[in-house]
Parts: C-alpha cells; structure tokens; sequence
C-alpha cells in the first residue's frame, strides 16, 4: 500500500487502469505504465487483495475453457476464491467502521 510519504499518480494501485483486460480478454500492462518509476509497486497493489482473486477467477475460468481443469476442481477453487473475497470485504468494512 502506498504510504502518505511518497508522491503517486493518480492511477497508483487502480486494477482497471494499471492492468485492464484488452479486446482479446487477456489483460495486459499499458505501454505508458512501462515508464512510472512505481510501475512495480502499484502493479503489486493492484492485484493484491480481493482484486488479485478476481484475476484468480479469470485464470481459472480460462483453465476450465480450455480443458485443463474439470467442473468439480473449478467449482471448488471459485468457492475458495469466493469466501476470501468474502473476508477481505468483511475486514476492510470492519477497519473502516
């Protein structure tokens, strides 16, 4: 997490901005983030957490597509996924209260 000292841009962190899906699904860095000096960091901040489950998901929906995983393993792991979003959601709703 960026902390008060330090001076990000405004997309610091944003999954949709830092990391959006391109027109083939995939998703993919933009060229302009390839020169922030906190590309890294704000990379690492934007898939962490509950945003880096949803990335999981995606992962695991293309496994199960293309025939690398079965229904029961992706119905399990997407449950999985699912309670820790579930979590993060409750203990970020119980920091901010």
């Amino acid at each position: 997490m960026p902390d008060g000292k330090k001076k990000y841009p405004a997309c610091f962190g944003i999954l949709e901005s830092v990391f959006p899906k391109g027109a083939d699904g995939f998703r993919k860095t933009p060229e302009d983030c390839f020169e922030c000096p906190h590309r890294t960091e704000c990379l690492k901040t934007a898939v962490s957490g509950s945003n880096g489950l949803k990335i999981k998901e995606e992962f695991l929906e293309r496994a199960y597509e293309s025939g690398r995983i079965g229904f029961f393993e992706r119905w399990y792991k997407k449950k999985s996924f699912q309670k820790k979003i579930q979590k993060k959601k409750k203990g970020a709703d119980n920091e901010s209260n």
